[in-house]
């Protein structure tokens, strides 16, 4: 594993945040990287983290904050996208079992949010996407990355479908996992959201969704722990009576300065839906990219886009699966079904790679 200096995290963490200049705010660039440590422990397979330099995308230096395992194996790489208000510490349960001892796992910070840079993003949706999307590429041509699995859950999900249809030569298998953003927006339904997202919906409307995780100062992490303990509770057959890391890990990544926030902000409407959402544009994505759906089946996203799609994109291979008692946080509800998915997933791919 590697640690990083002072001067290096200072350069990502400048003006972090406006709550950061009191003493009111208990937001540190050091209680993220001892969180992130301590999910990391659970991992059992070699790994390092680094910052990846992509120079300027959004701003002079931007840095990308990355997990690696197993770079050294040779089948076809497996790249994880955390969702929105996320890191790369939440994939703890994941990347042991996706590496698999013999393929190479990466895990990235998105720009704006975990311990990567946190640059001033543009206000206007088509270009924050660009953004977003030139920093994945530029990482993969620092990575030097030819062709790999692309994994995203929820916002991720979204990321990760525009990255696709942008640079499809690059995308061996596209593996969204509850992705947000997909659907058009439908004011009548707001039944099967939850109230906490309901909250965070409404909050958008004048402000960044996690401004109250700031605002509570020191008690932050009390107010993430308390109100999302459903969270934690996903993380306790690994971490066991440790999973209140999670609320300590998720306070730390949202208390600092909010640029991803206000980035993904700028890409939503109305009730929490996406301002060009994908199943507007999917067909852009080239046919040859094979694409599978993992829904939970409690989920509050919408599985019906993943049929609709699969049903309008001839000769293309899209699948859709559904795990049993999950909902959107698929990847930890039931991890381990998850793992054994993506594996079989990746299994396949070897055997058309050998084709």
């Amino acid at each position: 594993m590697t640690e990083v200096n002072d001067s290096v995290a200072s350069s990502i963490y400048r003006g972090c945040s406006f709550w950061s200049w009191f003493p009111w705010s208990s937001m540190s660039w050091k209680c993220l990287q001892d969180a992130e440590r301590k999910l990391f422990a659970y991992v059992q397979s070699p790994y390092r983290t680094r910052y990846v330099n992509l120079g300027p995308v959004v701003e002079q230096e931007d840095k990308i904050w990355t997990l690696e395992v197993n770079t050294d194996k040779r089948e076809t790489p497996v790249v994880l996208l955390h969702g929105f208000g996320a890191g790369i510490g939440l994939w703890c349960m994941n990347v042991d079992n996706i590496s698999n001892n013999r393929r190479p796992v990466y895990a990235m910070d998105l720009l704006g949010f975990g311990r990567s840079s946190r640059p001033k993003f543009n206000t206007d949706p088509e270009q924050v996407e660009h953004q977003f999307v030139n920093s994945i590429e530029k990482w993969r041509s620092e990575i030097k990355l030819e062709k790999f699995i692309l994994l995203g859950h929820s916002f991720g999900g979204y990321l990760a479908t525009a990255y696709s249809i942008q640079h499809p030569e690059r995308v061996h298998h596209l593996i969204l996992a509850d992705p947000w953003g997909f659907p058009e927006e439908d004011k009548n339904v707001k039944s099967k959201i939850p109230w906490w997202a309901k909250g965070i919906f409404y909050a958008l409307k004048s402000l960044n969704p996690l401004w109250p995780v700031r605002f509570a100062g020191p008690y932050g992490q009390w107010l993430v722990t308390n109100l999302r303990s459903d969270i934690l509770k996903k993380f306790e057959p690994v971490l066991g009576e440790e999973s209140t890391v999670i609320g300590e890990y998720i306070f730390q990544c949202n208390s600092q300065r909010a640029t991803g926030e206000s980035a993904f902000t700028s890409l939503v409407t109305g009730f929490g839906w996406a301002k060009n959402p994908m199943i507007k544009r999917i067909q852009h994505l080239d046919k040859r990219v094979p694409i599978t759906f993992i829904y939970g089946q409690n989920t509050w996203m919408d599985k019906s886009i993943g049929q609709k799609i699969k049903s309008e994109r001839e000769n293309s291979f899209v699948q859709v699966e559904t795990i049993p008692n999950a909902g959107h946080h698929v990847f930890a509800d039931q991890f381990e079904v998850f793992n054994n998915l993506i594996n079989k997933i990746c299994e396949e791919n070897v055997i058309e790679n050998e084709e």
